[in-house]
């Protein structure tokens, strides 16, 4: 039987993109470090927004919703639904879970009144922002040493890992 033109490898990898042995073993070795990073979040939160997730059983989801919210400003629902790539179900469920929390307000949108958006809590804004600057500050480092297309690669990679794991 043949594999059609285009159709994934055994690893998940459409032929003419697989690693080679040297990439896979490197790969293998970086991921354990990167995991390393993310399981500190916690860690990494101000005081009390760590409080405020353990007291609210908020999660890495959660997470990515406040900082998606501190990059766009107010949204609709289906349209942070759509960033994240989530369900409209899953992303209402999240924010009703950071609203029940005090993190973000919903509010009517002035241009169309029918539409309600999402945005941060004012109060909470310097918490989330010392947060994701945190988090984010060893990628821009690391950015910041490559060169524009190099950049335009690696996020590239990134926004395709993104795309093949679970949020």
């Amino acid at each position: 039987m043949t594999r059609r033109e285009g159709a994934p490898t055994s690893m998940g990898v459409p032929p003419g993109a697989a690693l080679d042995a040297e990439e896979l073993l490197e790969l293998q070795a970086l991921v354990p470090l990167l995991a390393n990073h993310f399981k500190r979040a916690h860690a990494d939160m101000p005081p009390q927004l760590r409080a405020d997730f353990v007291d609210a059983g908020l999660g890495n989801r959660h997470g990515a919703v406040l900082a998606r919210l501190l990059y766009t400003g107010p949204v609709s629902v289906g349209e942070l639904a759509r960033q994240l790539g989530l369900g409209l179900t899953n992303a209402s469920q999240l924010i009703a879970d950071l609203d029940h929390a005090g993190y973000v307000e919903r509010h009517a949108d002035a241009a169309d009144r029918r539409r309600t958006l999402v945005s941060l809590q004012s109060a909470q804004r310097a918490d989330v922002e010392q947060f994701v600057a945190r988090r984010t500050a060893p990628l821009a480092r690391a950015l910041g040493q490559l060169t524009v297309a190099q950049r335009s690669g690696f996020l590239a990679g990134l926004r395709a890992w993104a795309g093949a794991i679970e949020i």
